[in-house]
């Protein structure tokens, strides 16, 4: 099932570099990442290593004749610590520097759309697609497109009122203008005079943030039987406001295109958008909002390789649970209900399945995906506890006076969607991760509790497989709590409760510390042998370990695998908070051979890692690493490949007669120490892919589907895959 998972990478962003002896890295699928985890004083081994000729990896060329660099750097730097204190002294108005017009964003961009990278790429299509929902939400649109363009451009477009095009009494330019080449200019900063009563938009930056950040965008409005277009470039108008009269069929066409192509100058990596990635967001977008309808189209030069969709879900949040759950086995029908308390929307989805031994909990806010959660999220938590321990007291279904079900029980197996509309939001930063409104915790609360109560007293039936669930996770719990005090008592500074088979590093500091995850003994011992020992640690691993996917907590804490990740890692307990500062190690590289049984391994760990602590995701914790494929030996060179098309790219240079010996690597333990280190594990060399959740639904649904109990789902999703499958590269 495992290569399933990996072709299925939506779920997880994938972030990969090569560090050479120079600081030069690339991106794999998007995500640039320094794979050295090696402090500055590692950065000399401890021990004369024989270095191989690799071709792949490319070596500064040393400069004859010249003055040796350390004593030409030691210069340099005496020059510039006598400017800086010179210029110390003589510090003035002159160094007060003053931004003006969008200047601030292009200088601090990773402040307004959090990074450089492909994340803060896609959050300019955030920003003018929740624009565009925002006109959705305030009713006046009910259809957007999205097209990515072959030529790197990104085009949306909906069917609203259109921006405003008329004289602005204060900024003496056209609205239209004002709202492009201004921070904090807006129609959604609240009160009677807004131009939206609820809406994601909170601080007028996102529109001017994405034309700062853009090479050239175009705007096209449509209002009052006219058609204004206008370009700008870098945040200031190439063109003036130019309007036409609309031809007499399209008279009564309103609403805003907003084409834009990102500047190359102000991103880190390639410019790429990434259909999967924008398609989740508009799924979620099209599920909070029953009534609208989003397109999303790919356009390719090769018209075979144009991607499209559509989504529309009038059943909104029940529909979105539902989808949630495609692959569980529910234990009731989605419960769901709207309303309105103090000008505040509440649109909440739930549903409990037997077969699952986690949650599902997505919040959002004016339908801003809060990843952080917030007090709508604590509200609901604080009231589904409350709740069902005093009915299934009243029911008489919890008989003894002493139990207590925590929210941790309560929540095992359920999947909820909590959507909430307020009028003035109180977000953390302009990328709204974290919801801060101290009344809609409250609003939250009540309504859960009341829709919850009248529901489930005329439904008694609900109730009681709903405490049941939940009774059976606090009675797994209490057989887990002798395992789970053996993890606390176990501290891990002491080396006595160190897993035995754990070769630590000399490093006591977490952040310069990483671990290889191995597959077996003999890749163990290579690994051991190869290793820079001072910050680099090898756990391996007796085969397959536990699906803790189809277990519960009992099952898993017994099992001495699980034990030994959880000690060994400093992953604490299960439900606690995470501490980043409890883990042993900050870097996490799972490293199995490249073969069935190696994905497979990839994917149970994947799986412990997600749902045991799926914070490590979010703290960017979780590594792979990818040994070459293949050794090529050709007289007194030796080449590694990591893939075919390395080989195939290696085999082009040689001459048609040349002749060249060829090894293709199944397992880690068939690689002497020393090449695993100089091609695998070496933070100068190697090639490393870093994980993380870029849409949490997805991610479940993949998890539950691969490695649920559910086998005929499972089926169903690999006759789907199979056309995906070289049948010749098929390993049997």
């Amino acid at each position: 099932m495992a290569p399933v998972l990996l072709r299925r990478l939506p779920l997880l962003r994938i972030m990969a570099s090569r560090n050479f002896f120079t600081p030069s890295s690339f991106r794999l699928l998007s995500y640039p990442h320094s794979s050295s985890s090696s402090p500055s004083s590692f950065s000399t081994l401890s021990k004369t290593r024989k270095r191989f000729s690799l071709t792949k990896f490319s070596v500064p060329s040393l400069v004859p004749n010249a003055v040796t660099p350390r004593a030409y750097m030691s210069s340099i730097s005496a020059a510039e610590d006598f400017q800086k204190n010179e210029s110390s002294k003589a510090y003035g108005s002159d160094q007060i520097q003053v931004l003006e017009g969008l200047d601030p964003v292009r200088k601090r961009p990773g402040m307004y759309i959090g990074s450089t990278g492909p994340r803060g790429l896609h959050h300019l299509v955030y920003e003018i697609l929740d624009n565009a929902v925002d006109e959705a939400q305030a009713g006046f649109a009910s259809k957007i497109d999205v097209v990515l363009h072959a030529d790197d451009s990104v085009s949306i477009t909906d069917n609203g009122r259109g921006i405003p095009t008329d004289m602005h009494p204060v900024t003496k330019k056209s609205a239209l203008e004002t709202v492009l080449t201004i921070l904090h200019a807006g129609g959604k900063f609240g009160g009677i005079n807004s131009g939206y009563s609820v809406s994601g938009g909170l601080h007028g930056v996102g529109l001017s943030v994405v034309n700062a950040l853009s090479e050239a965008l175009e705007v096209t409005v449509w209002r009052d039987g006219l058609e204004y277009t206008q370009t700008y470039s870098r945040g200031k108008p190439v063109t003036t406001l130019n309007c036409v009269m609309l031809p007499f069929e399209n008279k009564d066409r309103q609403g805003t295109q907003i084409k834009f192509w990102p500047d190359k100058e102000v991103f880190t990596t390639a410019i790429q958008f990434e259909y999967n990635t924008i398609a989740g967001r508009i799924r979620e977008l099209a599920f909070l909002n029953p009534k609208l309808t989003i397109a999303l189209r790919k356009e390719d030069n090769d018209p075979e390789k144009n991607l499209s969709n559509e989504y529309f879900y009038a059943g909104g949040l029940a529909e979105y649970v539902k989808w949630l759950n495609t692959d569980k086995k529910a234990v009731h029908d989605v419960l769901s209900f709207r309303k309105e308390i103090d000008g505040i929307t509440v649109d909440i989805a739930l549903q409990w399945c037997e077969d699952a031994y986690s949650d599902t909990i997505l919040g959002y806010a004016n339908s801003i995906r809060t990843v952080d959660g917030g007090t709508h999220i604590d509200g609901m938590k604080a009231s589904l506890t409350r709740t069902l321990n005093s009915l299934g007291k009243k029911s008489k279904v919890i008989k003894e006076k002493d139990i207590t079900l925590s929210g941790e029980h309560v929540r095992e197996g359920l999947t909820c969607v909590v959507s909430v509309k307020v009028p003035n939001p109180e977000f953390e930063g302009q990328t709204k991760t974290r919801l801060g409104n101290p009344e809609v915790r409250k609003v939250v609360d009540q309504s859960i509790q009341e829709y919850l109560t009248e529901y489930l007293e005329l439904h008694p039936d609900v109730l009681d497989s709903v405490l049941s669930k939940a009774l059976n996770a606090f009675k797994a719990a209490l057989a887990a709590k002798r395992a789970r005090e053996l993890v606390r008592q176990k501290s891990v500074l002491r080396s006595s409760s160190l897993p035995g088979k754990l070769a630590d590093c000399s490093s006591s500091n977490p952040e310069d510390c990483e671990i290889f995850i191995v597959e077996g003994d003999s890749a163990g011992g290579s690994a051991k042998q190869g290793r820079d020992r001072r910050f680099q640690a090898i756990l391996p691993l007796r085969g397959k370990i536990l699906n803790i996917e189809r277990r519960d907590e009992a099952a898993m804490y017994k099992n001495e695998e699980i034990q030994n990740l959880i000690l060994g890692l400093g992953l604490g307990v299960k439900g606690e908070d995470f501490k980043k500062d409890a883990l042993r190690y900050h870097k996490i590289i799972i490293l199995t051979d490249a073969d069935v049984d190696g994905a497979h391994i990839r994917t149970l760990l994947l799986t412990f890692f997600y749902r045991y602590q799926r914070a490590l995701f979010d703290e960017g914790c979780i590594y792979v690493g990818v040994p070459p494929l293949y050794k090529v030996v050709r007289g007194k060179q030796v080449h590694y490949c990591y893939d075919e098309a390395d080989l195939k790219k290696l085999k082009s240079t040689f001459a048609p007669n040349a002749s060249y010996n060829m090894q293709r690597f199944k397992g880690l333990g068939e690689m002497m120490p020393l090449q695993l280190w100089e091609t695998t594990m070496d933070p100068d060399r190697r090639l490393l892919k870093q994980l993380t959740v870029e849409d949490a639904a997805e991610v479940n649904i993949v998890f539950s589907s691969l490695m649920g109990s559910r086998v005929d789902v499972r089926k169903e999703l690999i006759r789907n895959a199979a056309n995906m499958i070289d049948i010749d590269r098929l390993d049997i």
